[in-house]
């Protein structure tokens, strides 16, 4: 059954944590049957990493992207089989979009976890570690961001971007080093009301990744892909879409191009729906969520608890 009111939405890098779903590991064995799944396809034992305390492993950009997915379809399959009702459309947070297209049926589990640690490697070696830096820029209007980036990248000092739109006044900038440095520069003389150094190794989403977004190209062509079942809204543009020609091209541009995130949870408010639940460790959408539309119902799944209070009040 369907639930017109319900979009599910899954979290990207930066929800990873040590210890995260515990619970939800010891009471359903749907979640450990899918990372002992994860663990054979990749030849990893991915719940050791998070039942650790290597908090700096798990922050690795090839390791992150598995957990994280096979994290977020975990807690999917928990939901189905505590027969959860299925949301009418579903988005995802850069890495996250993999997740929802996975929940959607649009990848088999294995072929995405694999997918998604060789985005990750490529994520990781398209730009030296050092070289690139991101930053959280809150407290300026996006064109004025768009324009301070553009002045420093035309000045010749290197390439910075706005390269997520997180919620209103609240977006990160990334590029190389030098031009991410002058940019802060100027965009604190410009009033913003505080920048925080993002601690990542990349500068993701900046056309800076096209390298990364080539080998992605490569390894879609091979994978079969369907339909996704729900609906899934995209970063690229904030539409959805069926044809998985169009998905793969979306998922390689997605790479190397903005995270429309803000533009995503309007289109999914627009739907219809007023509760979004966040499949998956931690609570960053649900926080950005609410500053760009406060109508919208906040869930989090994560802990056995989580998935009854959803439930319960799903069928109130």
């Amino acid at each position: 059954m369907t639930d017109s009111s319900l979009a599910f939405v899954f979290p990207g890098q930066g929800s990873q944590r040590t210890g995260m779903l515990q619970d939800a590991h010891a009471r359903f064995a749907c979640v450990r049957e899918t990372f002992q799944q994860a663990c054979d396809a990749l030849g990893h034992d991915l719940w050791a990493l998070v039942s650790g305390d290597d908090q700096e492993a798990l922050n690795l950009t090839e390791t992150t992207q598995p957990v994280l997915l096979t994290s977020s379809v975990a807690l999917w399959r928990a939901w189905q089989a505590v027969d959860g009702p299925t949301p009418a459309m579903m988005a995802g947070h850069s890495l996250g979009e993999f997740s929802a297209l996975t929940c959607a049926g649009s990848f088999a589990f294995d072929d995405a976890v694999r997918l998604v640690r060789l985005r990750g490697e490529a994520m990781q070696s398209a730009v030296p570690v050092g070289e690139g830096a991101m930053a959280a820029v809150l407290g300026v209007e996006d064109a004025d961001i768009e324009r301070v980036c553009g002045e420093v990248t035309a000045a010749g000092s290197g390439i910075v971007e706005a390269v997520n739109y997180n919620a209103p006044g609240q977006v990160v900038i990334a590029g190389e080093r030098t031009a991410l440095d002058s940019a802060v520069a100027a965009l604190k003389e410009a009033g913003a009301r505080r920048v925080v150094p993002l601690p990542v190794s990349a500068p993701f989403h900046t056309t800076l990744m096209t390298p990364a977004g080539d080998r992605l190209r490569d390894a879609l062509a091979e994978l079969p892909l369907q339909p996704p079942a729900i609906p899934v809204v995209h970063n690229v543009n904030a539409e959805t879409a069926s044809d998985p020609a169009v998905i793969r091209a979306l998922l390689v541009k997605q790479i190397s191009s903005p995270v429309r995130w803000t533009d995503c949870v309007r289109a999914i408010a627009a739907s219809g729906v007023n509760r979004v639940a966040e499949c998956g460790p931690g609570k960053v959408l649900g926080g950005l969520n609410r500053r760009i539309d406060r109508s919208l119902e906040s869930w989090y799944l994560e802990a056995p608890a989580d998935l009854e209070a959803l439930h319960a009040a799903l069928a109130a």
